[in-house]
């Protein structure tokens, strides 16, 4: 199939966007799973976009940045996996371990760039507030934007440009004289979900709310059962009436959801009447002492 040009130039907007639109409008355009979707529309698979997405989505999870730190830039690592995938016919397991984890990690480089290239502004920034000229400062700090968005959009632009000849020879040589290599491709880029929900129940409260926890994975694994087998009966009946055409394939998440919805509820609902009682009780530093004790996280826990 290939990649055309006019799917290059929109895959290479969007990366410049992403960065931009994940620092300051919080649109969730800057997500990994917004990123395949909108990599899938562009590349005419939208499935297979969604796929990727929502599996480096899930590798994530847990992972975040303080301070100044950088972290892997999934959103561009999914861009490329999904047009890879989709416009030269790759694995999606595969393109996820051989493309978007690599590439989510070597951006970590430029994303260090953007932020030292955007000093420049930002000290430009501090002598237009000693001389109180406000436009300059907008304007500065709209100039900030180009080094971000150039810290996406330049790679991007260069992989879909001269590495698609590449990629698609690697592939073909893979999936012939190293079909061991590229079942080991697959088999990690479908464990790496379960990576992200390792770290993020790493930093999750879970010892204070373990409970939850237990009734989470069993619900989900009885409604997951419950439902294929209804599916599967669904099925079996729609082979024998035309008439019966129902789809149980939303149920289990729906149900999921919902349950874990009034779970979560409760709990709000339970924490801040604890914070009411403690707003009526003692003195100030006293009141400060029992929310930092009863705080999400501990410190035995990071």
């Amino acid at each position: 199939m290939g990649i055309e040009w006019w799917q290059i130039l929109l895959l290479t907007l969007y990366a410049g966007y992403q960065i931009c639109d994940e620092l300051t409008i919080n649109s969730s355009a800057g997500s990994a799973v917004f990123a395949g979707f909108i990599s899938g529309i562009i590349m005419g698979d939208m499935k297979t976009g969604l796929m990727i997405g929502g599996a480096m989505q899930l590798t994530v999870l847990g992972v975040g940045t303080f301070g100044g730190s950088s972290r892997i830039d999934a959103n561009s690592g999914t861009v490329l996996a999904t047009a890879f995938s989709v416009g030269l016919g790759m694995n999606q397991s595969q393109a996820i371990s051989a493309i978007a984890v690599p590439v989510a990690a070597l951006l970590i480089q430029t994303d260090i760039l953007a932020r030292f290239a955007n000093t420049f502004f930002a000290h430009r920034i501090d002598r237009f507030i000693e001389t109180e000229n406000y436009k300059a400062i907008e304007r500065n700090y709209l100039y900030g934007a180009i080094p971000w968005a150039l810290s996406r959009a330049l790679p991007v632009f260069l992989a879909l440009t001269f590495g698609g000849g590449l990629v698609n020879t690697v592939v073909s040589y893979m999936n012939s004289q190293l079909s061991w290599l590229a079942t080991g491709l697959e088999t990690a880029g479908a464990v790496l979900p379960a990576v992200g929900f390792a770290i993020l129940l790493r930093y999750l409260p879970v010892k204070k709310h373990f409970p939850y926890l237990i009734i989470g994975f069993i619900v989900t694994a009885l409604f997951a059962t419950i439902y294929g087998d209804v599916s599967a009966v669904g099925t079996a009946v729609t082979g024998l009436s035309k008439g019966f055409a129902h789809n149980f394939a939303g149920l289990p998440m729906l149900g999921i959801a919902l349950i874990g919805f009034g779970f979560a509820a409760i709990e709000y609902k339970h924490s801040m009447e604890k914070h009411e009682v403690v707003a009526g009780q003692g003195s100030a530093e006293q009141q400060e002492t029992v929310i930092d004790a009863k705080g999400e996280i501990e410190d035995d826990e990071l």
